[in-house]
C-alpha cells in the first residue's frame, strides 16, 4: 500500500535552496518575459509555520542566466503590510501587469488587486475585494472568477 512504501531521496546535483526563500513559496506565476512572481509567509492555523515575519513577495528572473536571485519586491502606500498572508497569486495582463493576490489577514479571506512596476521591482496597491463567499480552500475558483472581471473593472477605474 501506499502508506508501507518507503520513500527514496534522489539529490538533485543543481537543486539547492534560494536564499530569501528558504521557508519556501506557496505559490508562482511566470510571465510572458521569464520573470517569476512569487509569494511567501504564508501562515495557517493547520500547518507549522517557519518564521513570524509577514508574507512577502520576490521576482526572479529566469531569462538570465544568473544565480535565481531574488529580489523582493517594494510594496507602496495604503497597504497592510504587518498582516500581509499572501496564498495564491494569480496575474493579468495587457499593457500592465496586475497581480491578484489571495490574502488572509487575521485568518479572513480577501484579495488584493495590485499593479506591478517592473522597472522600480514594486507593487502598488490598487483595491481590496471582500465577500462573504470568500474562503480560505476556493482560490482556484476564486481566480478564475476575477479573472474573467477584470477587464470590465479596470474600464471602470
Amino acid at each position: 500500500t501506499l502508506a508501507s512504501r518507503k520513500l527514496v531521496q534522489t539529490h538533485l546535483p543543481n537543486c539547492h535552496p534560494i536564499k530569501s526563500l528558504e521557508y519556501g513559496s506557496e505559490d508562482l506565476t511566470i510571465l510572458p518575459n521569464g520573470l517569476v512572481i512569487i509569494s511567501t509567509g504564508l501562515k495557517d492555523p493547520v500547518l507549522p509555520s517557519y518564521s513570524d515575519a509577514p508574507g512577502k513577495m520576490y521576482t526572479i528572473d529566469m531569462s538570465e542566466d544568473s544565480r535565481m536571485k531574488p529580489v523582493e519586491l517594494r510594496m507602496g502606500r495604503g497597504f497592510d503590510l504587518d498582516s500581509f498572508n499572501p496564498h495564491g497569486i494569480s496575474v493579468y495582463t495587457d499593457e500592465t501587469v496586475y497581480l491578484f493576490v489571495v490574502n488572509h489577514p487575521q485568518q479572513k479571506t480577501q484579495v488584493e488587486i495590485l499593479l506591478f512596476v517592473e522597472e522600480d521591482h514594486s507593487l502598488v496597491y490598487v483595491k481590496t475585494i471582500k465577500h462573504e463567499f470568500l474562503h480560505r480552500y476556493a482560490r482556484a475558483r476564486v481566480m478564475s472568477l476575477l479573472q474573467a472581471s477584470l477587464v470590465y473593472y479596470l474600464d471602470c477605474l
